[in-house]
């Protein structure tokens, strides 16, 4: 799910957590530099340095001057996106490495984090993108392959959990629904970037826009855990869900994936965690949190894994940081399972507010050098 549909309030909440990651991430580079973009955010403005660019890596410096919580996204004509910070809490500054070709992209900020947000036209001339590394044109391989081996691998669960719904088992229902997610959450950035597919499927009702129709896992959620019953709707919303996740299935393959993209993706995976499960929220019903959790952390990983041989080049102490920082955060996670394999965690309201704050600990210690992967495979 993606952060901009928590509330604007817990969203307010959490930015204090993530501040130190904001603090680090604002320091790096030259703020004039002619590969960087000052992006000038306010609650009615959004205001860029440059409009035309050559193709090639470019670095959004961020700085939020309004009073709300804010997202900016580089993005396509079509809203497809390029590159997100998400989280970004008023009076911070964050930083952001994505790969451009030639073409007409958009440069928005969403202020509250809700609708379309105040745009701004940039235009990247030239008709090749950044050299890159022929390790890191594996990688991106390699990723493909793994993001579309999720979602081939999600929809047998899902149609397990809408068979459960569809029969009127709530028990199965249950059951099922936790497993159905976990290919979705280890490579969400990727059905995030469709732009049009993630409302569909993984909104919660504090985040639909107006005139929204609220559907997906969520809405069958509330519907097992809290209403306790399965009705028509209910039957007619499941096969919805295996209709738009097929509709994922398909255009996975046609994702842009960069190395940066890679990169600043697994960062999105690790503040999905800080903004929604660590607080509860994204399974409010269900409290199957940590196996989202789980998810996440995984697919942060992968794509950590897979870069990790040109940063080793480029930074190793922050290789060396961030292999400290999975396996201490994989170690906590593991205290709530009984084994390394099993997916069924411990129910989420069982975890006290104490464990809740080591896990969100966890979670920043690793964000903070994660947000410096892009830079380092962009060097």
């Amino acid at each position: 799910m993606r952060a901009a549909r928590l509330s604007v309030v817990t969203a307010v909440a959490m930015v204090t957590a993530l501040t130190a990651v904001t603090a680090c991430t604002s320091k790096s580079g030259d703020e004039d530099g002619e590969r960087v973009i000052a992006v000038t955010a306010t609650d009615s403005k959004c205001e860029t340095s440059k409009k035309e660019i050559s193709a090639g890596h470019v670095e959004l410096a961020i700085e939020n001057k309004g009073s709300k919580v804010t997202e900016v996204y580089i993005l396509f004509p079509d809203d497809r996106v390029v590159s997100e910070r998400e989280n970004i809490g008023p009076g911070t500054k964050q930083r952001v490495t994505a790969e451009v070709k030639a073409g007409t992209y958009e440069i928005a900020c969403k202020p509250g984090m809700k609708g379309d947000g105040i745009r701004q036209d940039l235009k990247v001339t030239g008709g090749t993108a950044a050299k890159r590394d022929p390790r890191l044109d594996k990688a991106v391989a390699a990723y493909r392959s793994y993001a579309q081996a999720q979602a081939d691998e999600t929809l047998p669960k899902v149609a397990t959990f809408v068979a459960a719904v569809k029969a009127g088992d709530l028990e199965a229902a249950k059951k099922a629904y936790a497993p159905s997610r976990i290919g979705w959450e280890r490579t969400e950035p990727v059905a995030e970037s469709f732009g049009d597919i993630d409302p569909k499927v993984d909104v919660r009702a504090d985040g639909l826009e107006a005139g929204q129709k609220w559907t997906g896992w969520h809405r069958l959620e509330k519907a097992l855990w809290q209403d306790k019953k399965i009705g028509a709707e209910e039957k007619t919303l499941a096969d919805q869900l295996v209709t738009d996740l097929t509709d994922w299935q398909k255009r996975v393959g046609k994702a842009e994936i960069t190395p940066t993209s890679m990169a600043n993706g697994a960062k999105e995976l690790l503040d999905e965690v800080a903004t929604g499960k660590v607080t509860g929220e994204e399974e409010r019903y269900s409290h199957t949190d940590l196996v989202d959790f789980k998810a996440n952390v995984e697919g942060a990983q992968k794509s950590y894994e897979l870069l990790k041989p040109v940063a080793q080049e480029n930074d190793p102490a922050l290789v060396t940081e961030l292999d400290k920082q999975f396996a201490a955060l994989n170690a906590l996670l593991d205290a709530y399972r009984p084994n390394a394999t099993s997916y069924e965690f411990t129910s989420y309201d069982k975890v006290g507010a104490a464990d809740r704050k080591k896990l969100s600990d966890g979670v920043n210690a690793l964000a903070e050098p994660l947000s410096k992967l892009a830079a380092a495979v962009a060097k």
